[in-house]
């Protein structure tokens, strides 16, 4: 550590600080160094004041309110950056596109997109992600934990996003973001975001394959299995391997015998998805009334 100026600045990464404490607590970073332990899950941190911000998960007390919803927040700076809703305030904004965002983090994140670039790594697995709390997150796959826990019915979740959601669906049915073209209701604002792309037309996800474009991300990226020609859904029993879920649980049901779709024109039963069932039953309809004509 050394003084220029009155300030003080660090060895590592040159830094500098108006106060020798501040460069003390900043020094903590290098090392690795986390003092404060929560005495509920034993997580540690570098700061106080970022477990006392932790506490708050445990004791769901959320001190900052908004002025013009009610919504309650556990940090100030999510109620700040929450407040940009009700100005309509998005000031900054991508060079490259224009799109704007609320914070300064949305639009470092949102730049990904543009560069291609995927800088925080898995050490386990080696699978690339363009957001530190995606890696953070993907990381709960190899150590198994489930930190987040339902009250009413003590499902565990991997992040609080899944616990909330959850929440809503399973015990509130609570939906509290509404379109305000059809008034269709949902549970999550991400829902609703998406919900929005149906009357404005917009399909910002582009398949950098064919050009084809969609409104979900989730929709894109189950389009680029055709292209990869990855089946990462597999059974467990023969092997068998699927670009789908839902394909998977339709084959799973060859394994168990169960066939819980009813025919009323053959009176057989079929083991197939209710899509599925409807587009067979309405082809032997087809073919039921054709020889009803020729007779």
């Amino acid at each position: 550590m050394h003084v220029e100026s009155g300030k003080h600045s660090c060895e590592v990464c040159s830094k500098k600080f108006t106060r020798s404490g501040g460069l003390k607590r900043h020094i903590l970073i290098h090392r690795g160094e986390r003092l404060f332990s929560c005495r509920v899950c034993t997580k540690k941190f570098t700061w106080s004041s970022h477990l006392k911000q932790h506490m708050l998960i445990h004791t769901g007390e959320r001190p900052f309110s908004c002025k013009h919803c009610d919504k309650k927040f556990t940090q100030l700076w999510y109620l700040k950056r929450h407040m940009l809703i009700h100005t309509g305030e998005r000031p900054f904004s991508c060079k490259v596109c224009d799109k704007t965002f609320t914070c300064s983090s949305h639009l470092k994140d949102h730049m990904f997109i543009h560069t291609g670039e995927r800088p925080f790594i898995c050490k386990h697995c080696d699978k690339k992600f363009t957001k530190l709390w995606g890696l953070k997150r993907h990381m709960l796959i190899h150590t198994g934990e489930r930190p987040f826990s339902c009250k009413v019915c003590e499902k565990t979740f991997t992040c609080s996003s899944h616990l909330k959601r959850h929440h809503m669906l399973t015990h509130t049915g609570e939906r509290p973001f509404s379109c305000k073209v059809c008034d269709k209701t949902f549970t999550l604002s991400s829902h609703l975001k998406d919900h929005m792309r149906i009357h404005t037309g917009e399909r910002p996800f582009i398949c950098k394959h064919c050009d084809k474009k969609f409104t979900k991300l989730f929709d894109l990226k189950r389009h680029k299995l055709i292209h990869t020609g990855e089946r990462p859904f597999s059974c467990k029993v023969c092997e068998k391997k699927f670009t789908r879920p839902s394909s998977l649980k339709t084959h799973m049901l060859i394994h168990i015998s169960e066939r819980p779709f009813h025919c009323n024109v053959s009176n057989n039963d079929i083991c197939l998805s209710q899509g599925q069932n409807i587009e067979v039953k309405a082809d032997i309809e087809t073919s039921f009334f054709e020889s009803q004509d020729k007779d």
